[in-house]
């Protein structure tokens, strides 16, 4: 019988490997013209958070859900904030070069999933950041798979 597939979480190589990402990500959000006015007043622990959750996002240990809140408190994050499609696009270009740079899996399965939730995730927050939004009070962080193509590993 052959193995279940790893989840996109241990393929990555684990929490270590969202640290690294979202350290990268972050340090070229704050050098972006485009994206500095959402992240301004950005807690020196968000990079962190957002760690924790694409680690429980992919796979990992539902550790955002335990220590923040699970979705509602995502998803109040985006509330009335306005970002716009061009931000959204940035913001997905800026995570993409970020795993490149932080030595993510770039295997075209991993990528494709990774960037399939960036792209669902980001537009979601776009859509719940809009005035007079009024996204379901309670969800389930999305638990986010392989799709149609787990890793081939002859």
């Amino acid at each position: 019988m052959a193995e279940p597939a790893p989840t996109l979480y241990e393929w990555a190589g684990g929490a270590p490997a969202f640290e690294r990402l979202t350290e990268v990500f972050y340090r070229r959000v704050k050098a972006d013209e485009l994206l500095i006015p959402l992240f301004e007043h950005m807690p020196d622990d968000h990079p962190a958070h957002v760690a924790t959750w694409l680690a429980e996002v992919f796979g990992g240990p539902a550790s955002y859900t335990r220590e923040h809140g699970g979705y509602p408190h995502m998803m109040r994050k985006h509330l009335g904030r306005g970002i716009r499609p061009e931000q959204r696009a940035r913001w997905v270009q800026l995570i993409g070069e970020a795993a490149d740079e932080a030595g993510l899996p770039d295997d075209p399965e991993f990528r494709s999933a990774f960037m399939a939730y960036v792209e669902w995730g980001s537009r979601i927050a776009l859509a719940n950041s809009q005035p007079g939004a009024e996204p379901p009070p309670e969800a389930p962080v999305p638990r986010w798979g392989w799709g149609e193509a787990p890793p081939y590993t002859p």
